[in-house]
């Protein structure tokens, strides 16, 4: 397949030649089941102080050619062409070089920061691992460059961090320490794998701003692999879409993401909700409209009243995840509960469907107040509500196949006989636009994305006036994640269910919801209707929510993230940046010492003292 190359001589980042470089590079891995051709004769360049994109879905290749470059491959793979990092040819490197070149000239900052670290290791003991292994620092000098690589990634008191462990540290905090880790042995190159993929949109924001003061004040060059758009347009100097392990598009992020020449390119943006664009952005435009009157007159389908939650811990004060929160969803209505991990969205929806008490407060369902609802009552009102998990994977049981899966509400509540329970799971395997010859498939044999269906048409099984869903697209691809929302729309606006919508995904809540709750450290900050909430926000944790969520469009990101910058100045908020001393050269040349370091600094003078 030809690659559309869009990119100038006059576009390519000047600074030298290129820090990592694949050429006509073919990855085949040998399985039972025959050869499979994962890369296919991709050629690309990352140069010194640029931002490459490397964007695509699920299984087009995008890891496994960024794996080629650090020698990681599993011993069924077979790779020709060549892989250049700085001047070495990786393919021609023995292990021991390989070593050496890991951290020295090529770094990888993982997607995930809790599999990064070492769980059992202090957070000082894993920084000084790599200082150690590469005869750049020891003992208390190794100790002290950790405390200063802290320290340079916005990590606030970073002697005392050094002595905590992965899980004492914030998401945003551990994956700092993953980018410290990279950048301790001053690598040429930076391999950022889905480097915000888990991470909060603030969170996300900040970690982004790092990048970026990383490659422009060390000059390092970085891979950045993402499916995320927006992360493109915030980041990225060029950009190379992969489709099946080929390159079928490379240019500048403005005219790959404003001017798309190939079809996927195309179809790939097209997917990308775009906050501000509201319910207009949805392709068929389907949406379950809601009579104001109506919704006033009728019972609610959820209140909750005052709500309060409390987790117990041994031998220490109770912790509380949600002080006295109040909402309702009307019939028919999607709301959006939104906010940052640990606001306590996941707790109100799992006390919502019955999983965990309230306190105090009340829980109200279609009427019903559940903390006065015995056992048979309780089954009755669990009838009419339904649930969709984040995680499909996990929340369908892997031993039934998908037509058991989704007739099981219906044999809980002993609803129908056999044949009316098949004739159902048929319907709804049309509704959520599945094949009827997947109802005696197993989980493991569908996509992530179909197996997201399954969960819904579960949801659906019994009609429910009420469904509550859980993140149930942050897992997906998004062209997977577009296919599934326009179908949850569709399905809405026929069965007219009423949904608690729970998701960190702004552009998606923008997409769906009627209204909009935001929450923080347990409590509502603000709510409102969702034109109210997220195009005129009140609160400043509501505009710092809006201004960290990146939109696909390079232009008009680079417009928000200054205007984010400036809110930032004004609520007296640190902007994080790699933090250099300003007395010496603020770039040096990537992947070289500074002139003068000494002691083991392997970056030399261009930095704070711990």
């Amino acid at each position: 397949m030809p690659t559309l190359d869009l990119t100038s001589s006059a576009d390519i980042v000047a600074g030298g030649d290129a820090v990592l470089a694949f050429t006509d590079l073919h990855v085949t891995f040998g399985t039972e089941f025959g050869d499979v051709h994962a890369v296919k004769g991709v050629t690309l360049e990352v140069h010194p102080g640029e931002v490459v994109a490397l964007v695509g879905e699920s299984g087009s290749g995008k890891s496994v050619t960024s794996t080629t470059a650090l020698g990681l491959l599993p011993g069924n793979a077979r790779v020709s062409g060549s892989v250049r990092v700085g001047d070495k040819i990786v393919g021609d490197l023995d292990p021991a070089a390989l070593r050496k070149m890991r951290g020295n000239d090529i770094a990888m900052v993982f997607q995930e920061p809790m599999t990064a670290l070492n769980p059992v290791l202090t957070i000082g003991d894993q920084l000084t691992e790599a200082l150690q292994l590469h005869g750049l620092a020891y003992g208390s000098q190794a100790m002290a460059r950790a405390a200063e690589l802290l320290e340079m990634v916005g990590i606030p008191e970073p002697r005392r961090r050094l002595k905590q462990y992965p899980h004492e540290l914030s998401g945003g905090q551990r994956q700092r320490v993953v980018i410290a880790m990279a950048i301790s042995c001053d690598p040429r190159v930076i391999i950022a794998d889905e480097p915000t993929t888990a991470l909060d949109v603030t969170v996300q924001a900040d970690i982004l701003d790092l990048l970026r003061s990383l490659k422009d004040k060390l000059d390092t060059g970085i891979l950045l692999i993402t499916h995320n758009m927006g992360v493109v347009a915030d980041m990225a100097d060029r950009v190379a879409v992969m489709l099946k392990g080929d390159l079928v598009e490379t240019g500048t992020a403005e005219q790959v993401l404003t001017n798309p020449q190939h079809e996927y390119t195309r179809r790939l943006l097209g997917a990308v909700p775009h906050l501000g664009e509201g319910s207009g952005q949805s392709d068929e435009g389907v949406r379950a409209s809601v009579e104001k009157e109506k919704v006033d007159a009728a019972v609610p389908a959820l209140e909750l009243d005052n709500l309060v939650i409390e987790y117990h811990r041994l031998g220490k004060p109770p912790f509380r995840a949600v002080d006295d929160v109040s909402f309702t969803v009307g019939p028919g209505e999607i709301v959006g509960l939104v906010g940052e991990s640990g606001s306590g969205k996941s707790t109100i929806g799992k006390c919502a469907l019955g999983l965990i008490p309230a306190v105090s407060g009340a829980v109200r369902i279609l009427g019903e107040d559940y903390g006065r609802l015995r056992r048979k009552q309780l089954k009755d009102l669990r009838r009419r509500i339904g649930v969709v998990f984040q995680d499909p994977a996990a929340s369908i049981n892997p031993r039934f196949p998908v037509g058991e899966a989704i007739a099981e509400p219906l044999a809980v509540h002993q609803v129908g006989d056999a044949a009316s329970r098949k004739q159902r799971v048929m319907d709804l395997l049309d509704a959520v636009e599945l094949p009827r010859s997947f109802y005696n498939r197993y989980p493991h044999e569908l996509s992530g994305g179909q197996r997201q269906r399954v969960s819904i048409a579960r949801a659906l099984t019994l009609e429910p006036e009420l469904l509550v869903a859980d993140e149930p697209t942050s897992a997906l691809d998004v062209s997977v994640q577009a296919a599934v929302l326009e179908m949850f729309l569709s399905l809405q606006s026929e069965f007219g269910f009423a949904c608690l919508f729970v998701s960190h995904d702004l552009a998606v809540i923008d997409l769906l919801a009627h209204k909009v709750v935001v929450l923080q450290n347990g409590r509502i900050v603000e709510q409102g209707d969702r034109d109210t909430v997220l195009r005129t926000p009140r609160e400043d944790y509501t505009k710092r929510l809006l201004a960290a969520a990146p939109v696909p469009d390079p232009i008009e990101q680079k417009l928000r993230r200054e205007d984010r910058h400036r809110l930032l100045a004004e609520l007296g908020d640190e902007i994080v940046e790699l933090r250099v001393d300003p007395t010496s050269d603020p770039e040096p040349p990537a992947g070289r010492k500074t002139p003068g370091a000494e002691g083991g600094n392997p970056l030399g003078g261009a930095f704070h003292g711990g």
